[in-house]
């Protein structure tokens, strides 16, 4: 880490991994700022806003770790450029990824332009498992996104499309660590509370939900048949293809073995099933896909582009 940096500003979701990586950096002498985003303030089924619980645990990891704790609001931004990105998605028959939209357009976008120009911090800290490795060549220095050293942890695929710039100024304090070190730093240094606090799982910042119930309340449900790709028999009924995703079980009941998602139809509304997760119509040797997002510089490509043309069966098209 560079001598100049001095200030740093943790990204504090009020879990242990955030918890930790601000204790690990006010330990090491630096001048600590938490700062917790709200991106998400409507209320569950059952009325509980998981926001304002995480801001909570957020100040209390702050005063006992002694730094202090501002609040950042990215309600509006969060909804035009990752929920209803996610809304159109599922609605074209996709299944998108709101962590890597969420990653790239908020918390490495909007919140670091918030910490490097409104708190003047020198670099910004989360608690994601992954690191960073800094190699010059003759033109420019190249940040190499690395898998945290903890493999069952490992957050490098919701950070693959964040840019170059945020990753120069950019710290993540566990991704050297196995979560169990992180726990138990976390219960050495008095925060039981956050130690015993459940694992965050769920949609980026909306948290634990019933999907079916939650995204009814977004997509009008649009009822359609489960076809056997075998004989073109229909074996069940569903609310929309935009519940389901390629491979994926469904639980259709009568049946003597288990179904996988085949192939989705958004127009007929039509789910191809095949019978056994090892079934031909759940294999294919094509991979169609967007312009890739490459951190570094473009020889990356040619080198990626090498790799799997001598390594795999697969062919790339880039419509």
């Amino acid at each position: 880490m560079s001598s100049a940096v001095k200030k740093i500003v943790c990204a504090m979701s009020g879990g242990v991994d955030s918890s930790v990586a601000a204790l690990l950096l006010k330990n090491k002498g630096f001048q600590v700022l938490g700062v917790f985003m709200r991106n998400w303030d409507i209320a569950d089924e059952k009325g509980h806003c998981q926001a304002d619980h995480d801001k909570e645990d957020a100040e209390y990891v702050c005063k006992k770790i002694g730094i202090p704790l501002f609040e950042v609001n990215f309600v509006k931004e969060y909804w035009n450029n990752v929920f209803s990105y996610l809304i159109n998605e599922y609605k074209a028959g996709y299944t998108p990824n709101p962590d890597i939209h969420c990653n790239k357009n908020i918390k490495f976008d909007l919140f670091f332009k918030h910490a490097l120009q409104k708190l003047k911090a020198d670099a910004v800290a989360t608690g994601h498992y992954a690191r960073i490795v800094c190699s010059s060549d003759s033109s420019q220095k190249n940040f190499r996104l690395l898998k945290g050293i903890d493999k069952q942890k490992d957050q490098t695929f919701f950070l693959s499309q964040i840019p170059k710039s945020s990753l120069e100024k950019c710290i993540f304090p566990v991704g050297e660590m196995t979560k169990d070190t992180v726990k138990k730093l976390a219960a050495d240094a008095g925060l039981d509370r956050i130690v015993k606090k459940k694992e965050s799982v769920g949609i980026c910042f909306i948290g634990r939900r019933n999907f079916q119930e939650f995204i009814d309340d977004y997509i009008e449900p649009q009822h359609g048949n489960f076809i056997n790709v075998e004989n073109n028999q229909i074996v069940g009924q569903h609310k929309g293809v935009h519940c389901w995703t390629i491979g994926q079980r469904c639980a259709l009941s009568g049946q003597p073995s288990a179904f996988y998602v085949a192939e989705r139809n958004v127009e007929t509304q039509d789910i191809l099933v095949a019978p056994g997760r090892m079934h031909p119509a759940l294999f294919h040797q094509t991979v169609v896909t967007e312009a890739p997002y490459w951190i570094n510089k473009p020889s990356s490509v040619l080198k990626m582009v090498k790799y799997f043309s001598v390594s795999s069966d697969f062919s790339i098209e880039n419509p």
